[in-house]
């Protein structure tokens, strides 16, 4: 991995209480966060940050009301599990630093063929857009700094497995294409 003056680290664990870990370094970076944890039942949060500015320390805690649909670190598998063609909305927790509740919409786009060897497979591509909130929204919107979509395709056939991911890997980064070395996608 190529060093270009930024770093981002991300840790999570799903456990009854969720310890969550995100470390920024860089000079784009205006803050680090250096920790945090949500618990799942009571939606408490506690988060710690410190300014690259000032080198100021922050803590920020409260409650968070969680619906049951929160898929934070398993959204791969939430698409994995739908039924083919089908779409949904599941929730997920964005640290910003402060916790903010997402909408994530998962949109059904089609099918789209591949070769495994000379196997000829087909995928589901989902497209995942983010729900901020109307007001959040908005504001992102006219600032530009409405998160992309993100696309991921799910080979349906047998055992749901998944194919190929693009978007970005943190809501201000490169748009990113992970994918498996085996499978052969049309131009």
């Amino acid at each position: 991995m190529k060093d270009v003056g930024q770093r981002t680290a991300e840790a999570t664990a799903l456990k009854h209480a969720v310890p969550y870990i995100r470390i920024f370094k860089g000079k784009t970076f205006v803050l680090k966060a250096g920790g945090g944890a949500l618990e799942r039942e009571s939606g408490k949060y506690y988060v710690k940050t410190k300014s690259h500015k000032d080198g100021k320390e922050e803590a920020i805690d409260g409650t968070l009301k969680l619906p049951s649909d929160v898929y934070n670190g398993i959204v791969i598998t939430a698409v994995k599990n739908l039924p083919k063609g089908a779409g949904a909305t599941i929730h997920l927790v964005a640290f910003t630093p402060k916790p903010l509740l997402v909408e994530l919409e998962l949109q059904a786009m089609g099918e789209d063929k591949m070769m495994v060897g000379q196997l000829v497979k087909v995928a589901s591509h989902y497209v995942l857009k983010p729900h901020p909130g109307p007001w959040l929204e908005l504001f992102a919107k006219l600032l530009g700094r409405m998160p992309s979509d993100y696309h991921v395709w799910i080979i349906t056939e047998g055992a749901p497995s998944f194919a190929r991911f693009e978007g970005p890997l943190d809501p201000t980064g490169p748009v990113w294409r992970i994918e498996l070395i085996s499978p052969r996608w049309p131009e």
